[in-house]
């Protein structure tokens, strides 16, 4: 008899303690992406500055998207443009393996 209500009572708290192993919700503040080139004002995006640029590239040399860097559409084209002009007069490369 003293057993059965032992083991009644492990299992009681057993219970409690599966109902805890399920995952916690938890809220997370999503930052919010903001145009880099309008927070600072900057109006011409230099092709010869490929320092600047190579901020916008990602390890292999590709243009990153505007989900990723939140820029707003006309200054993503004008880096667009900038960065493949650069690429033209040799300052950055069309493609490599570890460019930062």
């Amino acid at each position: 008899m003293i057993l059965e209500e032992s083991h009644q009572h492990e299992k009681k708290t057993v219970d409690n303690e599966l109902r805890y192993l399920s995952p916690i919700k938890i809220e997370t503040k999503v930052e919010k992406k903001y145009c880099f080139f309008e927070k600072n004002n900057i109006k011409y995006i230099d092709y010869k500055d490929p320092m600047f640029l190579i901020k916008f590239l990602n390890a292999q040399g590709k243009i990153l998207p505007r989900r990723i860097t939140g820029t707003l559409q006309k200054y993503q084209n004008k880096l667009n443009a900038a960065i493949k002009r650069c690429r033209q007069i040799g300052l950055l490369p069309f493609v490599t393996d570890d460019l930062r």
